[in-house]
Parts: structure tokens; C-alpha cells; sequence
């Protein structure tokens, strides 16, 4: 079985390198790429050929949910959004949802690298759920 191929979009180095790690544990899953924002992610996009995308929500020079409307017009596939906005606006998750979004995951504010690690498990079973899923292209 071949690998599940993440990009991940966020423009924390850190929380870039923490993904990685988690999801690189995994044996069915292996990260691609990182990039800092959008516009970056758009060309990676076309280089890489991901097979899922983890997408903040709150990053410089386009913001995660003008993405990913973008995205699900032009390129539809599957993406879980990992933003600290998930968890204290309800509102942008239902949007992002709305507009294609496989699942979310809360970014913790506080000792991100060990709460991140807490939850290992939920983020690889969440990007390979979301590998699965039927993406349609937004009308």
C-alpha cells in the first residue's frame, strides 16, 4: 500500500516540525512537504501532488479559509484544518467545514509541542480518514 502523502500549511516552524514528526511516526503516512503559507503551498501543491492537506487558519499573505474556498473550486482534495481558531470560533470551523473541510483539530495555545503530542493519535487517524474521503469540487 502506498503512503498517504501530506503537505503541511501552517506558519509556525514549529508547529510545522511537530506535525511532521507525528505524522511521520505513523507507517502509512508520510509528509511531503511544509509550507508557510498559501501562496507557498499552491506551488507545492502542483509540485508534490499531496494526497492530504493539514491547513491553519490565521497565516500571512492569505488566510486558510480564502484557501480553501480556492482550493475546493480549482484542485478539490482532502484537507483537516489544525488552527487554534477551531477551538474558540465556532463560526470559521462550520465555514471551513462547509466549504470541504474533511475534520479539525484544536491547535493548543499553550506548550504546543507536548500538547500536540497528546494527541498523536487523533491527528493520524483524522488524516487517514480524511485520505478516503470523496472530495466534489465547490460549485
Amino acid at each position: 500500500m502506498n503512503k498517504i502523502r501530506v503537505l503541511i500549511i501552517d506558519d509556525s516552524l514549529l508547529i510545522q516540525k511537530v506535525l511532521t514528526e507525528i505524522l511521520n511516526s505513523s507507517p502509512d503516512i508520510e509528509v511531503v512537504g511544509t509550507a508557510e503559507d498559501p501562496l507557498i503551498a499552491r506551488e507545492m501543491i502542483k509540485q508534490l501532488n499531496p494526497d492530504v492537506l493539514t491547513l491553519d487558519i490565521e497565516m500571512p499573505r492569505m488566510d486558510g479559509i480564502t484557501f480553501l474556498r480556492n482550493l475546493m473550486r480549482l484542485r478539490p482534495m482532502p484537507v483537516v484544518m489544525i488552527s487554534a481558531l477551531t477551538e474558540s470560533n465556532a463560526e470559521v470551523t462550520l465555514t471551513a467545514l462547509e466549504l470541504g473541510a474533511v475534520d479539525f483539530i484544536a491547535k493548543p495555545t499553550m506548550d504546543v509541542e507536548n500538547a500536540l503530542n497528546d494527541y498523536a493519535e487523533d491527528i493520524i487517524a483524522k488524516v487517514i480518514v480524511a485520505s478516503q474521503a470523496n472530495i466534489r469540487r465547490l460549485a
